[in-house]
């Protein structure tokens, strides 16, 4: 057995945001609550697009895949959290730990992938109306979405063999909510070069040209909308793409608070902010996608209305 496995035996011990049992109580309800409302809002779009033939469209197939994405996300983070909220025993295992570090780095590159795909979509739609049909065909976006999972999958695994070399020698107290990379690292009594190598070099293919390519999708986006003669369908084509800005800004602004800053000054602080990317934003998301989409309003109601109809048949 190698040495980095040796120093993971006994495993880790996830102490959160506060030891206070008062405030331990508070979070607890307070994580339970925000879990529930996530699972609640993303099922509900997942069966709303399912369910609903108007929505078999290529926006609305890249929404429901990252809605289950974000499932994934809060489900391989917040359960174990608020059994430690809960409970006097905060350890987990070495093997617990990677495997939630793995799921977490993964889905997190995941998101990010499913969104570019969904600008570019937004792109064909805006910039190439005449042609959206042939251009997003059913077989591009199953290709896209599985080249998405793949990238992910390939990313997380990465960083997770990485990280079994590590040697974990000193405390094993992780003042965080769940294993995360950034946290582990700081754990590490073995040189970690080529781990930051290797977050630097796959952060910019996994998650920089995606960002970048986001970013180039909607200058040429804003320059046709200018381009639109009426100020209605100026409003109309700008609204198709106000959802996805308001994930892609809630996505990465909460992501920049945590990673873009040296890993020595990682504080509790952070800790919050990394709160925010794996709680807040998979939550806000279907809220954000349904607020002002009428298609999703009328699929919502209409799914909403189905067991109540049933109901009172009966």
């Amino acid at each position: 057995m190698d040495g980095g496995n040796q120093s993971g035996e006994s495993g880790f011990l996830l102490l959160g945001i506060s030891e206070i049992p008062e405030q331990q109580s508070v979070l607890f309800w307070a994580f339970l609550s925000m879990y529930l409302v996530t699972v609640v809002g993303n099922v509900l779009i997942i069966l709303a697009i399912t369910s609903d033939s108007r929505l078999y469209t290529p926006m609305y197939f890249f929404l429901a895949n990252l809605s289950l994405t974000d499932l994934f996300f809060v489900t391989n983070t917040i359960p174990k959290m608020l059994v430690n909220l809960q409970s006097q025993n905060k350890a987990i295992s070495y093997a617990g730990c990677l495997t939630q570090l793995y799921f977490l780095v993964s889905l997190v590159a995941l998101d990010n992938l499913i969104l570019a795909v969904m600008a570019y979509d937004r792109y064909v739609a805006i910039c190439r109306p005449l042609h959206y049909t042939t251009a997003m065909s059913p077989k591009l976006c199953v290709s896209l979405l599985a080249l998405c999972w793949v990238l992910s999958v390939l990313y997380g695994l990465i960083h997770t063999l990485l990280m079994t070399r590590v040697i974990f020698c000193g405390s094993r107290k992780i003042h965080y909510i769940f294993c995360e990379m950034y946290v582990l690292l700081r754990l590490a009594c073995s040189n970690t070069q080529v781990n930051h190598l290797a977050l630097i070099v796959t952060g910019c293919l996994v998650f920089l040209v995606p960002f970048g390519f986001m970013i180039l999708s909607y200058v040429w986006i804003i320059r046709a909308i200018l381009r639109i003669p009426s100020a209605s369908n100026k409003y109309k084509a700008f609204s198709t793409c106000a959802s996805h800005l308001a994930v892609v800004s809630l996505f990465y602004g909460t992501l920049c608070m945590v990673y873009l800053q040296p890993l020595h000054t990682y504080s509790l602080k952070d800790s919050v902010a990394t709160v925010m990317y794996a709680v807040v934003t998979p939550m806000m998301n279907p809220f954000i996608y349904s607020l002002r989409n009428k298609d999703m309003h009328w699929a919502l109601g209409r799914l909403v209305r189905k067991p109540c109809q049933g109901l009172t048949r009966g």
